[in-house]
């Protein structure tokens, strides 16, 4: 195709073009086109709508703690002395007719004493020196005690000690076997010689006391 049939053919198309819109809008193809074209729209936003924009909540404001409140703070003050009452001094050469002042006396000190030493305790009293009854005074004069007959037949002998009480005047109050012999003959020859004797009475810080006293008694084959 030569350039000249070629640009016959743009022309002859543009010319077509032309005419076929020149027919659209004489007979309102165009017209319904864009009716129909804006009806959609119109439908499409009507069923869409556009959601509205949800702006985020303000954050809350900050919590400004109080501030504390300071106290004043009131300097102590401390009571200073009275000031010290001037005294007059007195003057060798007082001048005539001049007022004369109290002169104050020294204070005199308290007297020094020596500290005084505690009395030492006094020592307990020894205790009273305690005698014992006794038998064996020659000024008793005390029998023998009597070695029962059956008993030296049978060869019956032992030891007996007696427990005594002893009164203040010497005589026998109450009498015991302590310890006997095994015999009974023996333990009674002996119970009664005691009871029967004399006795020198217990002292007690040089005074007679009644006191429990043992007096032994052997009785001995020979």
């Amino acid at each position: 195709m030569t350039p000249q049939q070629r640009n016959l053919a743009i022309a002859a198309s543009v010319v077509l073009l032309h005419g076929a819109a020149l027919w659209a809008l004489q007979s309102g193809l165009v017209k319904r086109v864009v009716e129909t074209v804006v009806a959609v729209e119109v439908i499409a936003q009507f069923i869409e709508p556009p959601r509205p924009k949800v702006e985020p909540p303000p954050p809350p404001p900050p919590v400004v703690a109080p501030k504390p409140i300071m106290q004043p703070v009131v300097p102590k003050t401390t009571a200073l002395p009275p000031p010290p009452v001037p005294l007059a001094i007195a003057d060798p050469t007082p001048a005539p007719n001049a007022p004369t002042g109290v002169v104050a006396p020294p204070t005199p000190l308290p007297p020094i004493t020596a500290p005084v030493a505690a009395a030492p305790a006094p020592a307990p009293a020894p205790p009273p020196k305690v005698e014992l009854p006794s038998s064996d005074a020659d000024y008793l004069q005390n029998p023998k005690p009597i070695y029962p007959p059956m008993s030296k037949r049978l060869g019956e002998q032992g030891k007996v000690v007696v427990r005594v009480l002893i009164g203040v005047d010497g005589s026998a109050k109450q009498a015991e076997i302590r310890q006997s012999s095994g015999f009974d003959r023996l333990d009674l020859a002996a119970l009664t010689t005691a009871q029967n004797w004399r006795y020198v009475p217990g002292k007690r810080g040089g005074v007679p006391e009644a006191m429990w006293f043992s007096v032994p008694i052997n009785f001995v084959l020979e």
